[in-house]
This record gives C-alpha cells, structure tokens and sequence, in this order.
C-alpha cells in the first residue's frame, strides 16, 4: 500500500475520530457544569476549573487510539501510529495529573484564606500544600519522561549500556546536582518544620518584607518598598532571620522620644494613653509610656503599644510621633530638647587660658532617633 493511500484513510479516520471526541468531550464538560451549578461543590469546581483542558485533549486521542487499531493498514504504520498517540496520551496525562494536584489544593484550600487576620492556620496549610505538590509535580514529570524514552526500542537498548556505567555517571551526577538537592531537602524541611510560611513578615539580611512564594528552590520576599528579594530556600535553613508572624501576628511596636527635664511626665503619659486609644490601629491590649534613659540634658522616653500586625504597627508608631510631637509644642513646647548654655565670666580653661567675659559653654543636642524601621 502506498504512502498516499495511508494518509487517504488515515487523515479522514482521525479527522472524524477527533470531531466525536471533541463533541463528547464538550458533552462532558456541559453536563458536569449543569451539575455543579444545581449543586455546588467546591471539589467539582475546583476538578472543572481545572481539568477541561486535559479533558478536551485526552478524549479525542483515546478516540483517536481506538479507531486507530479498526483501520486495515500495514503493521507497522499501524505500530507508529499508535506509538505515537500513546506519547500524546502521556502527555496528557501528565498535565491531568499536575492539573488535579492544583484542583486538589484549592478544594482543600477553599475555606482557608490568608487574607484574614488570623490566618495563621491557613498559611501554614497553605505552605505545606504548595511545597508538597511541586515535590510531587517534579516527580510525575520524572516518571512520564522515563516512560516516554523508555518506549523507544533504542533507547532500551542503549539503557543496557549506560547501567555498566551507572557508578560514574552517578558520581559525576551527584556533585553536579548537589546545590539543587540540597535545596529540595530544604524545601521539604521548611514545609515540614515551617520555620517560614506564605504571608509571613519577615527581617532578612535587614529588608523588611512578606513571603510572597515558596518555590521548590527559592524563596521570593516582597519588600516593604514592592522590591523583590529572591533567595535560595536553603538560606533559611541554615541562615537567622527574624519572622515577626512566627505564632501570631500581633506585635509590640516603640518610639523614643527625648524630652526636657522639665517636661511632665505624668501628663505626657496620659496625653499618649488618649492618642493610642483613639487610633483604629490599635488593638487594645498595651500601651505604655516608662523612662528608660537620662542623659545629660535629656530624659528619654519609650512608649510602648500593640498592633494586630506589623503593618498596624509600623502605622500606629508614626502617628503616635507626629500626635504627641504635635502636643509638646502646643502645651509644653519648652519640654522639648533644649541647648542650655552657662555664662563662665573669668573662667580658666584647662590649657591654663581665660575664657573670655560673655563666653558660654553648651551641651550639644541630643543625637536624633533613628532606631524606627518600616
């Protein structure tokens, strides 16, 4: 038989093949939408959302296959042909298995969500989900890989050979893969250990950031300024690091202000109480004003308040500095930092010369706070 005279009774029985498979696919997936919006179901919804693509591809090859063995054509194009769908086929299937992990974990995922305030369940399933089905995803795609090569006949002929020389091949395979194992192990200890989670805020070499994504090799930080730090996972296997949402997401936040001797503590104390209680940043828990420091000319004074989170937080310091500067200088602006100077008439230095009449001497300001970081 001739090749024209294949392709005339090939092309037209896989053309009508993939037409039925199309139509019953479309059947399928029709059908199974009128279901689930009778009934709704977030496992059918998320397994729809999902798996239409691989639906509509692998049904028109199995439709394909079975026509494909009817047809009267020589043995070997026939071995060809049917070679070659399965290939298709394990493609397919392959991506309808990375499909369904994603369906998977957004019907588990449905009643989770990390954008409430007490997520900290949620990112931790979260995490651990996401972690997993990428370790798995990589595997499949192994598995489908081998398969694929292994039903060529000269590739299982040559895998005779490349066994003889396994113990090299491993060897130099080993060292030249060692960083990415290495962060696979890490990345099965952090969804295991958790020392990190997705939304976590964390303090990496100093940037102040949220996880944004953990991937199977990196770790993605989102700045405060929208920067994106990437980082291998192992680094926070091996590396300290502060995460400020470890257990839960409130926080103590701080300001140091320096204040005059002179200034009233008491009344300060009772002017910070009124501005924390009226801030919606708040949560109601501390709020606290204690002298910590004296300095030469100066008292320091932190005060202490909680926040729901470090966003709150960082927001709550901010207007409690520009509330209470804004206080002193309307009620005591003379209990703010002062440059006092002494009038030495006749004085003598320690180089054994005399100060000038009218000379002062001053103490210098104190140094600015600069310990606040967003």
């Amino acid at each position: 038989m001739s090749i024209a005279h294949q392709l005339l009774v090939i092309l037209p029985s896989l053309g009508a093949a993939t037409v039925v498979g199309l139509v019953i696919a479309a059947a399928l997936v029709r059908i199974t939408r009128v279901v689930n919006r009778r009934h709704p179901n977030s496992v059918r919804t998320a397994a729809l959302r999902r798996l239409i693509g691989p639906v509509r591809s692998g049904i028109p090859l199995l439709a394909m296959a079975m026509v494909v063995r009817s047809l009267r054509l020589p043995g070997a194009t026939i071995g060809d042909l049917t070679h070659g769908i399965e290939l298709a086929l394990d493609a397919v299937g392959t991506w309808a298995l990375a499909r369904l992990l994603e369906a998977a974990e957004d019907a588990i995922l449905y009643h989770y969500h990390i954008e409430g305030p007490d997520n900290l369940r949620a990112r931790r399933l979260q995490t651990q989900l996401r972690v997993f089905r990428r370790i798995l995803l990589v595997v499949i795609v192994i598995v489908a890989l081998a398969l694929a090569l292994f039903s060529f006949p000269s590739v299982r002929i040559a895998g005779a050979g490349l066994l003889a020389s396994a113990g090299i091949v491993s060897l130099v395979a080993g060292v030249a893969s060692r960083p990415i194992a290495s962060n696979v192990i890490a990345g099965i200890q952090i969804a295991l250990a958790q020392p990190i989670r997705l939304d976590d805020v964390v303090v990496v070499d100093g940037h102040w950031g949220r996880i944004e994504e953990i991937n199977l090799t990196y770790v993605v930080v989102r700045v405060w300024d929208l920067r994106r730090l990437v980082l291998p996972i192992s680094y926070f296997t091996s590396n300290a690091f502060e995460n400020w949402t470890k257990t839960t997401a409130d926080i103590l936040g701080w300001v140091h202000v320096e204040v005059d001797y002179t200034a009233p503590v008491d009344a300060i104390r009772e002017a910070f109480l009124h501005i924390v209680a009226d801030s919606p940043d708040w949560d109601g828990k501390t709020a606290r004003l204690q002298v910590t420091s004296l300095g030469t000319s100066t008292m320091q004074l932190r005060l202490l308040m909680s926040a729901r989170d470090s966003t709150a937080s960082w927001n709550l310091q901010c207007e409690v500095r520009e509330r209470l500067i804004a206080y002193l200088q309307r009620t005591y602006p003379w209990c703010l930092p002062r440059l006092r100077a002494e009038i030495v008439e006749g004085a003598e230095s320690a180089d054994g010369e005399r100060t000038p009449r009218g000379a002062t001497q001053a103490a210098l300001p104190p140094p600015v706070d600069r310990s606040a970081a967003p």
